[in-house]
């Protein structure tokens, strides 16, 4: 095979620069690698989760109820545009293994008749279905029989309605109504406090009392069908039967979680790649015009001799394609290496049944279109000066840069040495490759301080969720609304210092056109133990007549101070009324709303009820109020503060600092692909003025000094302008990650720019440290030659 002197060229150039082009090749790869990341961890999590929904049948509307007749199944399963309807017993129990202390619940789920038929169906890892006549037996979730070691054949105490039972397993599955497997009043899932347990219908109508009668309904809809219409019909036929309200899909827990984890990805897929792509792009032009301007020579001489413009050009073009291709291979198999981790974290922390990652070969064209894209965008400007460049104007040595006397005041002011003044004019003569350069380094600073923010927000959330807002160290929540006689009972429990009722209601809060359906929280007027708070963080008093609103839900209902909103309620005698907004408060998870519980025992017309107790307790009798509190026959959960932050702070962890050492890689890559290009391009300029100073008499570390004091003025520089840019991408992602379930507050302490800009000046000295032996072995005989 003949390879023709251009291409010969081309491989000459890549060998002798193949230090600047691994940096520009990394920065490419980086690029490539978050678009790979980003959006085959979507694909895998969407299309997977259509996948699992469609083979599984995963309804598309739930309700809840109190107890409703079989018979009524006729009615909803009427409804226009219903193609399937299933009545199911779903219940709260408590766990009651002698290896477990603290306490824990399972939801009970009934199982259809037909071993797996109907909506929901289970994907069966271990074991068999339950035999449907049998009394005993069990299905568990995975994630929980993981947790405990538990399989088929193992056995499962429990406490079903106040009664203790010892249940059979016969089988461990998923599914996808439980992908994120949440209990009730908790922010992340805990499989070893909280599990899923499938059982016969039949046996969970003795134990629950719901012989001929059903808790709550699942529904599948025909395509095309208005999920509002049909949750309309729902509500009506319910109401009568303790209908809370029926909810579509889309803010089904599990659901939901998904799609902010979807949303989240979407976020950082628009903010990563691009940055990557703009700073090999300038990378890209910095070095080929370089480049040119040294081969200027030979570019007379290959156009004297008879190439045309146009093969000269494509030559350039060639060297940037090789480039890139090399980054684009890179940049596959980081992706497909961190896109197989991440698809493994997400399996873990999602209960799915199978996640592959997906390697779309169109994901990878067009990761590769796009990069190539980029490289060829920054190398345009560099090759048009090559097409106009006359060989005769090319062959002639290029004219002494010619350095204004501008830089008299400059000096006089700085009080700058003769060196001083070599870095100021240098980088003053070429301004538009100093800022790029500057701006390379920034993109380096605002990764990490977009990524590193996290940390501090996190921390925020838990200061004021876990000790300022709820205070207490653990929560009994009844299985219905009981006298306030149950809170003096909660406060004999071993242990208990303090207890504070609260009261929940289901209840749809409506403005204008726009309408939320949550739960509405009673508290007592001046609220020690669960508290509301401000924006500014001062503790709110419960209104006499009126109502709190999270800033999440005044924003979501478009409400301020003095509105009225109104309240109609979703159980008991179902009233309906318009109240005044007393106030907004602060709140990051869910949408909150608030009541004085006097007023809202009042709006119910039932007395003085509550729905649970907020309890302050020794700790040093932990273990005698867990079984306690488990054997009290009115207790549907019990939640305890401190584990659940510990599960909290456990799950965050892990999860962003695989995230966060992956972005401090990347940004790793930029800053010493932008630094190490700007210094070799700047020795390669100033090679023969280096080699003067030696010869002058100058020692290494001061002809050093000179190439490195341009190198810290331009990241030091950098540092600011990241910071702000960085900023700006932490408030978009924050933007972009806020939904219904959560709020993330933007918290940017000093803490995360210095951390930023530590690892960006490090990896800046890790460059210095590679060119300063460039810089010590230059032979200054040969840097001194005039060429003729």
């Amino acid at each position: 095979m003949v390879i023709s002197p251009l291409r010969r060229k081309v491989l000459r150039d890549l060998r002798r620069l193949w230090a600047q082009v691994l940096a520009i090749a990394l920065v490419l790869a980086a690029g490539v690698a978050t678009l790979i990341l980003g959006n085959g961890a979507y694909a895998s999590l969407h299309e997977t989760r259509a996948r699992y929904y469609e083979e599984n049948r995963f309804a598309d509307v739930f309700a809840d109820l109190v107890r409703a007749p079989l018979a009524l199944m006729g009615e909803i399963e009427a409804i226009e545009g219903v193609l399937a309807a299933e009545a199911r017993i779903v219940k709260l129990g408590l766990l009651d293994l002698d290896t477990m202390t603290e306490p824990g619940s399972v939801l009970f789920v009934s199982l259809p008749g037909g071993n797996g038929a109907g909506l929901n169906r289970l994907y069966l890892r271990q074991g068999r279905l339950p035999d449907p006549q049998s009394a005993q037996e069990i299905v568990v979730s995975e994630g929980f029989a993981a947790a405990h070691r538990l399989g088929p054949g193992s056995r499962l105490p429990v406490l079903m309605n106040g009664k203790r039972r010892e249940l059979l397993i016969t089988g461990v599955a998923l599914s996808p109504e439980f992908i994120y497997a949440l209990a009730p009043g908790q922010m992340m899932p805990d499989p070893r406090r909280f599990g899923i347990v499938w059982a016969p219908r039949a046996s969970l109508e003795a134990a629950f009392d719901l012989a001929g009668a059903f808790s709550n309904v699942v529904l599948k809809l025909a395509p095309g069908t208005d999920a509002d219409r049909v949750i309309e019909a729902l509500d009506r036929l319910t109401a009568r039967y303790g209908g809370i309200g029926a909810t579509a899909r889309a803010d089904q827990v599990s659901h939901a979680f998904l799609d902010a984890e979807l949303k989240q990805l979407s976020a950082m897929v628009k903010v990563l790649p691009p940055i990557f792509l703009l700073v090999a792009a300038m990378l890209v032009n910095m070095t080929l015009s370089r480049l040119i301007v040294l081969e200027r020579e030979q570019i007379g001489l290959l156009k004297a001799i008879g190439y045309p413009s146009r093969a000269v050009a494509q030559h350039y073009v060639e060297f940037v394609l090789m480039i890139a291709g090399v980054g684009i291979l890179i940049g596959f198999a980081a992706g497909a290496w961190l896109g197989a981790g991440l698809a493994q974290m997400y399996a873990r922390f999602f209960s799915f049944p199978y996640l592959v990652f997906a390697r779309d070969p169109q994901l990878y064209g067009l990761a590769a279109v796009i990069t190539l894209t980029a490289a060829l965008g920054g190398a345009l400007y560099a090759v048009r000066s090559v097409v106009t460049l006359p060989p005769a104007v090319a062959m002639a040595p290029p004219a002494p840069v010619a350095y204004r006397q501008r830089m008299g005041w400059l000096r006089g002011v700085l009080a700058l040495r003769q060196t001083g003044v070599m870095v100021a004019r240098h980088l003053l003569r070429w301004p538009f490759r100093t800022l790029s350069s500057m701006l390379g380094v920034a993109m380096a600073v605002a990764i990490l301080v977009a990524s590193l923010w996290s940390f501090g927000s996190i921390n925020h959330m838990i200061d004021i969720t876990f000790f300022r807002s709820e205070r207490h160290d653990a929560q009994i929540v009844f299985g219905s609304p009981e006298p306030i006689g149950a809170v003096h009972a909660a406060r004999a429990l071993p242990g208990v210092m303090v207890a504070e009722p609260f009261r929940s209601v289901s209840a749809r809060i409506s403005h204008r056109n726009m309408s939320k359906k949550l739960g509405i929280i009673g508290r007592p007027a001046e609220p020690q133990l669960s508290r509301v708070l401000a924006p500014d963080l001062r503790p709110m008093a419960m209104p006499e007549a009126g109502i709190l609103l999270s800033e999440a839900l005044a924003s979501a209902l478009q409400v301020r101070t003095g509105d009225r909103v109104t309240v109609e309620v979703l159980e008991g005698a179902r009233p309906t009324v318009t109240l005044p907004v007393s106030g907004i408060s602060l709140g990051y998870v869910g949408l909150g709303a608030a009541m004085e519980i006097g007023a809202l025992n009042r709006l119910m017309g039932e007395g003085a009820m509550v729905s649970g107790v907020s309890l302050q307790l020794d700790r040093s009798l932990d273990t005698e109020f867990y079984g306690a509190a488990k054997a009290a026959p009115k207790t549907d959960l019990v939640s305890v503060t401190t584990l659940m932050l510990a599960r909290f702070r456990d799950t965050l962890a892990e999860n962003i600092t695989v995230m966060v050492t992956v972005y401090v890689v990347l940004a790793g890559i930029i800053a010493v692909g932008v630094v190490y290009n700007f210094s070799r391009i700047a020795l390669s300029e100033q090679g023969r003025e280096l080699a003067s100073l030696r010869v002058l008499g100058f020692t290494n570390r001061e002809v050093s000094g000179v190439l490195f004091g341009e190198l810290g003025i331009v990241v030091l520089l950098a540092q600011p302008l990241g910071w702000i840019i960085g900023y700006g991408i932490a408030v978009a992602m924050v933007a972009a990650f806020s939904s219904d379930l959560y709020r993330v507050p933007l918290v940017v302490g000093r803490e995360v720019f210095a951390t930023a800009s530590l690892i960006v000046c490090l990896a800046a000295l890790v460059s210095a440290i590679a060119i300063r032996g460039r810089i010590n072995n230059l032979d200054m005989i040969e840097v001194l030659k005039t060429r003729e």
